[in-house]
């Protein structure tokens, strides 16, 4: 694990954002520094309440489970498949709790929806084959 220590005025800013995005006042978590995962950096502001250890432990499961379906994930992996990232991110969060711990279980059902959608695009080309046909 790496830290990066921002300046202070950068730290402003962030908690500046934060603000603005949530409609209340946030606390940066980690106190005013980004964590480095795999290469991917994550800022994550918390309300006073949360618990922070429970938010690293959240964000590692999301990364070993990204780094288990796309080999050695990167940023070039969730930007051209960021709908695969929203799904698996989906499947492990509700309402901002954790959902699923398993990471077997959430490649499975990660995997189920991949068929899903290959059997859909399917059945959208044999009917738009039909179709085709019949308008001859």
């Amino acid at each position: 694990m790496v830290f990066t220590i921002l300046p202070e005025r950068e730290i402003q800013e962030l908690r500046n954002y934060a603000t603005l995005w949530s409609g209340r006042d946030s606390k940066l978590f980690i106190k005013g520094g980004s964590r480095l995962y795999a290469s991917l950096y994550f800022c994550i502001c918390n309300d006073e309440e949360d618990n922070e250890l429970e938010t690293l432990a959240i964000i590692h499961h999301f990364v070993e489970t990204l780094d288990r379906y796309f080999g050695s994930v990167c940023e070039l992996d969730l930007i051209f498949n960021f709908h695969k990232a929203y799904f698996i991110l989906d499947e492990i969060l509700i309402a901002g709790a954790m959902q699923e711990t398993s990471k077997r279980t959430t490649l499975r059902l990660i995997a189920a929806q991949e068929d899903l959608v290959e059997v859909a695009k399917m059945e959208a080309s044999s009917l738009s084959n039909i179709i085709a046909q019949a308008t001859k």
